[in-house]
């Protein structure tokens, strides 16, 4: 059997901590596993099944005799490192934005469009932690109802703009309750102008803004949803458009998704059991027992979970649903492991 030797860039970050753990748990048969970070990182030690291993600086070099690379350094790193990776044999799969839009790489949720991977050059891209668990949730419902129309209002978890905004959230919290002054320095974006803090409140910004007052959180959200379930990122046949706001919630983000199917004879009944049967997914959807998703249930788990199914009484075809997924796995470490692992079944790690 072959085995793979697996490099994981930017080993030291809050999705990178959970990519170690979720390739522990993997099915990837691991020859060696090689941490990369920063040079302040360096030398730095982490352990790998029960291993202690040494953080290396990511460099070019690094990535000789690596067949896999996962990646969650950042944009600019992914831009400057991972060519240099595919450059040297490795496959990579980066959990940033910096490839996403690049109509050569494939952007893949496995539950979604697996068959996208074959048409890989060398890197992958994972999407939006966002736009992956509205996506699993409406994969089913596109298959069987098509979809011609999705609003989406999504609340997101602070562990979403990096541990740095974790902890400031955190910090945030317990002055506001010791009766002091809250101080923000991060959100809601750190290249911005004006940080607001996040604890006790709600910031109706994620990321900067661009044309016509939407953010790039609120961009990536309708073209990658485009590129994933039309392989468009500018299709016209599908129509969406997403609120994103940050909540003072550490881990899982929520979201309320409006989607208008094709088929005018769809019922609640009938989006709820096809939905049931999604890959991923998990039912919560008993309003008589008070049973639906919540962000604290979902934390540590893969599963995106999906309730609050019901029609929209004042238009056929239409629904609402309630979304939720712990975005630091599945809208991050996990779904980057998952891909991995299909590039494994499938005998896709090699150059193409």
């Amino acid at each position: 059997m072959r085995t793979y030797n697996v490099a994981i860039l930017g080993a030291t970050g809050a999705v990178g901590t959970r990519l170690v753990q979720q390739l522990e748990q993997s099915t990837i048969p691991v020859a060696s596993v090689k941490l990369l970070a920063s040079a302040r990182s360096a030398g730095k030690k982490a352990t790998f099944k029960g291993e202690e291993v040494t953080i290396e600086e990511a460099t070019p070099e690094a990535f000789v005799g690596i067949d896999i690379v996962l990646a969650s350094a950042g944009g600019s790193v992914s831009k400057r490192l991972l060519p240099e990776a595919v450059k040297r044999g490795a496959v990579c799969i980066d959990n940033t934005s910096a490839f996403r839009m690049d109509p050569e790489v494939p952007l893949v949720v496995p539950e979604v469009n697996p068959e996208q991977l074959k048409k890989h050059h060398g890197i992958i891209a994972n999407p939006n932690c966002s736009t992956i668990q509205m996506v699993v949730a409406l994969k089913p419902v596109f298959e069987k109802f098509g979809i011609e129309q999705v609003i989406v209002s999504t609340y997101q978890a602070a562990s979403g703009a990096g541990q740095s905004a974790l902890n400031e959230f955190f910090q945030e919290s317990r002055d506001y309750l010791d009766d002091k002054e809250m101080s923000a320095e991060i959100l809601p974006t750190a290249s911005d102008k004006k940080h607001y803090p996040l604890a006790f409140n709600l910031l109706p910004q994620i990321d900067v803004f661009e044309d016509e007052g939407y953010t790039h959180e609120e961009w990536k959200m309708i073209h990658e949803t485009k590129k994933i379930l039309l392989n468009d990122m500018n299709a016209t046949d599908l129509k969406v458009t997403a609120t994103c706001v940050r909540v003072p919630v550490p881990i899982s983000h929520g979201e309320s998704v409006y989607v208008q199917v094709k088929d005018k004879k769809a019922t609640a009944q009938d989006i709820r059991a096809a939905i049931a049967e999604g890959e991923g997914i998990v039912l919560q959807d008993d309003p008589s027992q008070q049973i639906y998703p919540q962000p604290l249930n979902a934390v540590g788990t893969r599963e995106t979970y999906v309730g609050r199914i019901r029609p929209d009484q004042e238009n056929a075809g239409a629904f609402n649903m309630w979304v939720v997924s712990d975005n630091l796995l599945k809208g991050a470490a996990w779904n980057t492991v998952e891909i991995a692992e299909r590039l494994v079944s499938e005998d896709l790690v090699h150059p193409q």
